[in-house]
């Protein structure tokens, strides 16, 4: 490493903010996707500030080094994968809840605050930060951010973005700006903090967030129902999106519950074609009453067994199957989960794609995912030893991203484009949309130094 590099970033930053231990490098040079590529960093930087951040730029901007933000590193796309040579620049010592506001209902946090420890400092006030990721316990705010990540209650309130009031964000020269406010309306001059969300660290660098907080819903009341055939289950998505606003409707297919049934024995139906799970948390009567319309949505599709329950244990225990479904694939072998949307219509289509091709490239693929937005995680199972299995692995999960593209959806809900899907990117946006972007990239960092190779 450059001694001028390393001399003017300790200039900058404690003793304790820079390393360069070979192991806890290799540690922190990749996320969860085991597919994507990770190069080696030159160092790994611990700014506890914003003052720090745009110390780490303005010294990164004048010796032309890349830099690439990371929190806890659970992303599944490679968007947080060191590139060679680069910065590593962890948030995660930025981790303090600056204000929690219970009258006008909002957070102001660092990047760094797990998911999960915002939900607990509001619960404690009676209110409720609603986006969960399935990483909730453990990944930081500035991850959710930077992919705009969503999770199982999307369906009902959005996802991170729809809670984000505003920003600050250090730019690639080192300079902050702020986006948005504290208002829950608010359309003064473009908008900016949603070009921010979902950058994935190509744009700038985000060290505080005003997110929305909302009062903490009732008990929900949950449903679970097994169908015959993707027809069958599809149509009874569709019954409930029309009819009701469930807080969660998730989907299993075969592949799935039979691997969840095999590892931890539930009682499922491992013949079902889908299984569906459903949350109403409209509270007392009413949510009884929105469950029950949803069941009988389920059953005029002609579900084979369908069962309710507003026992928030119980509920629990129900959905239990539905929380465990990727790590019961996990245990089947090497792991690809995937991430890709379409129109809640176009299901069934998408399910069958996904059966097609993991009978024609003798693949094991497991889907499950959130059916009221059309989001699934297709997951390749494989054995990462065998050249063969690893190639065909490959070619299914491109012939997923085709599929998925040919009904009209996204190559990406929730995960982000990192560097596993990077190369569909244009398939989806198309050459001119694709332009741009690549004209607001050069706008705002003109030296490339953020996170390059990532998105675009």
């Amino acid at each position: 490493m450059s001694a001028d590099l390393l001399q003017a970033l300790a200039a900058v930053l404690p003793p304790d903010g820079l390393v360069t231990d070979p192991d806890v490098l290799e540690a922190h040079r990749h996320d969860q996707a085991g597919w994507a590529m990770a190069g080696t960093p030159r160092i790994l930087v611990r700014p506890g500030s914003t003052a720090e951040v745009q110390a780490v730029l303005r010294v990164a901007s004048a010796h032309r080094v890349p830099v690439v933000a990371r929190g806890a590193g659970s992303g599944l796309s490679g968007g947080a994968n060191a590139v060679d040579g680069c910065i590593l620049l962890s948030l995660t010592r930025m981790n303090r809840i600056l204000e929690l506001d219970t009258q006008s209902l909002f957070a102001v946090v660092q990047p760094g605050v797990v998911n999960g420890s915002l939900k607990a400092a509001a619960a404690e006030r009676g209110l409720w930060y609603a986006p969960d990721p399935a990483s909730w316990e453990f990944s930081t705010l500035g991850g959710n951010l930077a992919t705009n990540a969503g999770g199982l209650c999307c369906v009902k309130y959005g996802v991170t973005g729809d809670s984000v009031l505003g920003l600050e964000v250090v730019l690639a020269d080192g300079s902050v700006v702020r986006t948005g406010g504290r208002t829950v309306k608010n359309v003064a001059g473009y908008d900016l903090t949603r070009l921010f969300i979902g950058s994935e660290g190509t744009l700038g660098i985000i060290t505080e967030a005003t997110l929305r907080l909302r009062p903490r819903p009732p008990r929900a009341t949950t449903l679970v129902a097994a169908f015959p055939s993707l027809v069958a289950a599809g149509a009874a998505v569709l019954d409930i999106m029309k009819d009701t606003r469930p807080s969660l409707l998730e989907l299993m297919d075969r592949a799935t519950v039979r691997a969840v049934e095999k590892h931890r024995p539930m009682g499922l139906d491992a013949d079902a074609a889908v299984l569906l799970m459903a949350r109403s948390d409209a509270g007392g009567e009413q949510g009884v009453a929105e469950c029950a319309r949803m069941a009988a949505a389920c059953e005029a599709a002609g579900s084979t067994f369908v069962i309710q329950s507003s026992d928030e244990a119980e509920g629990e225990l129900l959905m239990g199957a539905r929380r465990f479904a990727f790590s019961a694939l996990e245990k089947e072998g090497t792991t690809l989960l995937d991430d890709v949307c379409v129109p809640i219509a176009r299901l069934p289509e998408l399910l069958a794609g996904v059966e097609r091709i993991a009978e024609a490239r003798r693949v094991l693929i497991g889907t499950f995912g959130h059916a009221g937005d059309g989001n699934m995680h297709p997951t390749l199972v494989f054995n990462r030893e065998d050249p063969d299995e690893v190639a065909r692995a490959q070619a299914a999960f491109d012939d997923i991203l085709q599929v998925v593209l040919d009904l009209g959806g996204s190559i990406t809900g929730e995960h982000g484009v990192g560097v596993l899907k990077r190369p569909f990117l244009e398939r989806q946006l198309g050459s001119e949309t694709t332009k741009l972007h690549h004209t607001l990239k050069a706008a705002m960092d003109p030296l490339g130094i953020l996170n390059p190779g990532k998105l675009l």
